[in-house]
Parts: C-alpha cells; structure tokens; sequence
C-alpha cells in the first residue's frame, strides 16, 4: 500500500494548491480513519498546515487516543466540547415538536452531534482558509454508514476510495502505531463497535466490495447499500425543459 500512499499524498497537495487553500481542518475522533487522513494530509502539506480539532460531547472514550494521536503527527489541535450546544438544540428541538404531539427519536438525538462538528469545522476551516478533509472510507460509504450533512461532509476524501481494510495497511505503510490503527471501529455516539451496529463484520463487506464474494449477510448488506443511496447520491431534483446556456 505504500505506493497507494504516495499516490493519495500527491493527490491532496496537488488538489489543495489548486483550490488556493492554506491547509486542512479535520475532527480527530480517535479511530483510525480519522488517524490515517491527518497522517496523509500532513506528509502532503507539512504538519503546520493540519488542524485537528476534538468535539467531545462531555464524555469521550476515545479522546486519549484522539490527542494522543495529533501528538504522534505533531499537528496543532483544538479541543472543542459540544455538550452544551447539542444540549440546547435538542431542548428547542423538542419543544418546536411539542405541537406536533411527537419528540426526537434515537436516530435524531445520535445524529445531531456529528452535523454540529461538521459545522464547528467549517466555521474553524473558513476562517483560516482550510479545507476541510473527510474520514469515511469506501466500506462505510456502500452501506451508508455515516450521518448525511455530519461526518459525510468534506472538501476532499482522501480514503473514499479504500476499504476498512485497506485503510489499516495504508496506515501501517506510513508506519503508524499498530495499537491505533488495528483497533476496533466504534461510531462513539452509541456506545457500540461498528460490526455491532452493522450486525457483520467488515472483513465479510470488504470481501464483497472487491471480490464479490457473498457471505451469509450478503442480502443485509445489499438491503443497507440501496436503502443508503440517498446519502451517495446528489440531492434530487426535477427535470427542467429551460435551456443552459453555460453548456453551450
């Protein structure tokens, strides 16, 4: 993987200096995506340039190997904690859906956190004229496995085409820890590891994803993947009989 390293690291310089963009924002979860993106991004564009910014919201398991890991790549970091503002939005939330004789469910409450660290990023990033780098890896991505407008959101997505799998050799390549890049996958806002959440595991989805291979969840995984389409696709739009000259 040490070729598809060098690759992606030309890539991200080449795509940043394009846009005129001093450098790269990016939430350091503690999880190895997250470790393996900042890594490219500062062997791409200098460790000077990399911002890692950690969103607690309050209690934070993997906040030690978040910090520690912007320490190992000796990028500068911010620790932001969002408890109270996910604590108002969900109060005022719950009062607007008061009339509506409903209240927030568990997928509202777990989605909320990640769309506001997507915008404390692009707040933090437009202010110092920052990029902003996505985490999600081609594994996440087929089944959805991510908050629309949160974590899926970005500027460039240096993994976005690379497995779970991948990710861990394209991590270990670049000689990162082995106890930070092959540990388990969590989301930290349920409480439970990825395959958890999944119900299978991400060898048998890798396994699909570049071999074919159908496994015992193979029809869960296909369910997931076309229920998730909404979030890989672009927003919906109608047709339109009015003509575009700018394509002319």
């Amino acid at each position: 993987m040490i070729n598809e390293s060098k690759k992606i690291i030309e890539w991200i310089k080449n795509y940043v200096t394009n846009c005129k963009a001093k450098g790269i924002a990016i939430g350091m979860s503690g999880g190895k995506d997250s470790l393996v993106v900042a890594k490219l991004c500062a062997d791409a564009l200098g460790k000077d340039n990399v911002l890692g910014v950690i969103m607690p919201n309050g209690e934070m398991t993997d906040i030690t190997d978040a910090i520690d890991s912007c320490k190992l790549l000796r990028i500068d970091y911010q620790i932001i904690d969002i408890s109270t503002t996910y604590k108002n939005i969900i109060e005022e939330t719950q009062f607007a859906l008061i009339s509506k004789n409903t209240s927030l469910n568990s997928i509202t409450t777990i989605n909320t956190p990640p769309r506001i660290r997507m915008t404390i990023l692009y707040a933090i990033a437009g202010s110092l004229n920052y990029l902003v780098a996505n985490t999600s890896n081609l594994s996440e991505i087929m089944v959805g496995y991510s908050t629309k407008w949160g974590d899926s959101a970005g500027d460039i997505a240096p993994i976005a085409n690379y497995t779970k799998s991948e990710v861990c050799e394209i991590g270990l390549a670049l000689g990162l820890p082995k106890e930070l890049v092959i540990k388990t996958s969590s989301d930290g806002l349920s409480g439970k590891s990825d395959e958890e959440k999944l119900g299978f595991t991400y060898n048998e989805l890798d396994n699909l994803i570049r071999t074919g291979e159908k496994g015992e969840n193979y029809d869960k995984i296909i369910t997931l993947h076309n229920t998730t389409n909404h979030k890989r696709n672009p927003i919906p739009k109608p047709q339109t009989s009015l003509k575009n000259y700018l394509n002319n």
